[in-house]
């Protein structure tokens, strides 16, 4: 006997015998049951999950010698010419090659002769899609109003081509993908009947790239079967097939993930030197990513994943967090759509390799922003990567406090005392020529200290100055602060009456409670004037929540808008006396020529 290859062995003959079909048998079987069978069916769905098969299958049960049976008939003599499409009873058309007006025609004439031999004359036609315009037009009188004897059985993989008058007129069943447990588990039945051994693992791995489809699993599966010798396993299909290994992936993300980029470049090296092809390495890293992304959701189920989770080394699941694997899996699809117009593909692979060496150190914007917050109310890092960075910065902290005030290092040398600027961080600005003056407009001496000028900057301003809005901060070592939670809810709820109060709100840099009442501190005068302004409906806000009904006040901790103010005000005066004294003045306020 010759081959047969085993989509066409295993085809099934039973209704029982499609998997994954639940709802399209169960409905078949009861209207075989009861007898309302329809004059035509329209079958739809993916390739390869059993729409012809099923036709075939209605076909014969239809023509059982003892009437339309459930069971697909399995004694009956000419069922195998049936499943075999051989039957004279039953026409199997190909839509895709049977297009024009002229083949409805032919089949609007044979309609007219009864069956030969069985109880009906059905027309399986496939990719029914494919027909042209004028084609169904000419189908739509036939399949509306066939002889007793007649029955349609469409299939096709797009449904939303076939026109809405010909849907109308058929019942209509959708055939879903197959799962991949169930697939796997006709493979294993398939390697039993050639006398194969399988791996568990390998068969998952061809019940994967099948996608859904049994036919393509059984004919990925002839293949794998031929290069075997007696044995299929996952091994040797990826080194048949020029797979990346599992064993492979996984140093590559745990190499990835101790930033390691070097090492990883070099085993993706070693990859290309084995003969994988950069899009099959790209494919293969997105999937294990993937992976490791739901594993991470905590997912275990199988057919999810696509293979075993223990695959996944936990090394590599603690290495990354999902929002993290999430970026990776972005990053690899990325470069999948780039490698066809790229100019080097391999430099694209090993760029996108390094980028990837930087993933544990990724933030997301959201994680950014409460990382931001974190760190503003003196909360300790949740990232591990800023965890190490402070503590980097607290033992340089440490070094700076061991070393004497009087300049000199532990050593006894002297320390060099860089000067103070604006260019310089953490400094702060001096002015050339003149001592500098607190906020009371009083020149400070040179030899104040730091601590003396911060402490003239929370001051009362001069009388000149509208200061009748802020309360100043005059002991912060007493104050509280205010509860951030409880902060959050009063924004929320202020946002909600006045959008723009609210927004103020969320600029102010400490709610403290000092002297009994709330303490609102800005940087900015306006902001503060704008609180006092509205004090009594910030007062009422924080009553209705916390029941703590105190007064509502607002602090400038430094606003040196009214010094520039005064300043440019200075500048503009100064320009307007030299030009009416007959000073030249260029574009730049300099003296010109006379």
């Amino acid at each position: 006997m010759s081959y047969e290859v085993t989509a066409n062995r295993k085809r099934p003959t039973q209704f029982d015998g499609l998997l994954g079909q639940e709802f399209v048998v169960a409905t078949l079987k009861n209207s075989l049951q009861t007898g309302r069978i329809a004059h035509a069916y329209l079958f739809s769905g993916p390739r390869g999950v059993g729409k012809t098969s099923a036709a075939r299958i209605l076909a014969r049960s239809l023509n059982c010698p003892d009437g339309p049976s459930a069971d697909g008939c399995p004694d009956f003599e000419e069922g195998e010419a049936i499943s075999r499409g051989m039957a004279l009873d039953v026409i199997e058309i190909d839509g895709a090659s049977n297009t024009s007006v002229n083949d409805v025609r032919q089949i609007k004439d044979e309609v007219l002769f009864a069956p030969q031999s069985s109880r009906y004359k059905i027309y399986i036609i496939d990719e029914v899609h494919m027909l042209s315009n004028s084609a169904f037009n000419a189908l739509l009188k036939t399949i509306e109003e066939p002889p007793p004897y007649i029955v349609f059985i469409f299939a096709t993989t797009e449904v939303h081509k076939v026109p809405a008058t010909i849907r109308s007129r058929c019942q209509q069943f959708h055939f879903r993908l197959i799962p991949m447990p169930l697939i796997a588990g006709a493979l294993r039945e398939a390697a039993g009947d050639l006398g194969l051994e399988a791996d568990e693992d390998a068969l998952l791995w061809i019940a994967r790239e099948a996608g859904g489809s049994l036919r393509d699993a059984f004919t990925l599966f002839d293949q794998v079967a031929s290069f075997s010798e007696g044995r299929v396993t996952l091994s040797s299909i990826q080194e048949k097939l020029g797979l990346v290994g599992f064993e492979q992936l996984d140093e590559l993300a745990r190499l990835l993930g101790e930033q390691r980029s070097s090492e990883a470049i070099e085993l993706v090296d070693s990859m290309l030197g084995a003969g994988i092809s950069i899009e099959q390495i790209t494919v293969d890293f997105a999937e294990y990513l993937r992976t490791a992304l739901l594993v991470k959701h905590g997912i275990r189920k199988t057919g999810v994943l696509g293979r075993p989770a223990d695959q996944i080394g936990e090394e590599v699941i603690e290495s990354y967090t999902a929002i993290q694997l999430q970026k990776g899996v972005d990053m690899l699809l990325e470069l999948f759509r780039n490698l066809r117009y790229s100019l080097n593909p391999r430099f694209e692979l090993e760029l996108t390799v390094s980028r990837l060496s930087e993933l544990p150190d990724y933030l997301s914007p959201r994680e950014m922003l409460d990382e931001i917050s974190r760190l503003r109310h003196g909360s300790p890092p949740r990232h591990p990567a800023l965890s190490e960075n402070a503590a980097r910065q607290n033992t340089a902290a440490g070094r700076e406090e061991s070393t004497p005030s009087d300049g000199r290092s532990a050593h006894g040398a002297s320390e060099p005392t860089p000067p103070a600027s604006d260019d310089m961080p953490g400094t702060a600005p001096r002015t050339h020529g003149n001592p500098p003056e607190s906020r009371s407009g009083q020149p400070m001496p040179e030899h104040a200290t730091a601590e003396s000028r911060a402490t003239a900057d929370t001051r009362p301003a001069p009388e000149s100055e509208d200061t009748s809005h802020v309360r100043e901060h005059e002991d912060p070592v007493s104050d509280q602060p205010y509860p951030h939670d409880v902060r959050r809810k009063v924004i929320a709820t202020i946002r909600e009456r006045k959008l723009a109060l609210g927004s103020i709100l969320e600029k102010a840099v400490n709610w403290v409670l000092h002297d009994g009442a709330l303490v609102l501190q800005f940087n900015n005068g306006y902001h503060a004037r704008a609180v006092k302004q509205d004090s009594k409906m910030i007062r009422a806000t924080v009553s209705e929540i916390t029941g703590d009904d105190r007064p509502v006040k607002a602090a400038v901790l430094h606003d040196d808008s009214a010094e520039r103010s005064e300043e440019k005000h200075s500048a503009q005066v100064d320009l307007v006396k030299r030009v009416f004294r007959g000073e030249v003045i260029d574009g730049d306020g300099e003296e010109g020529s006379p």
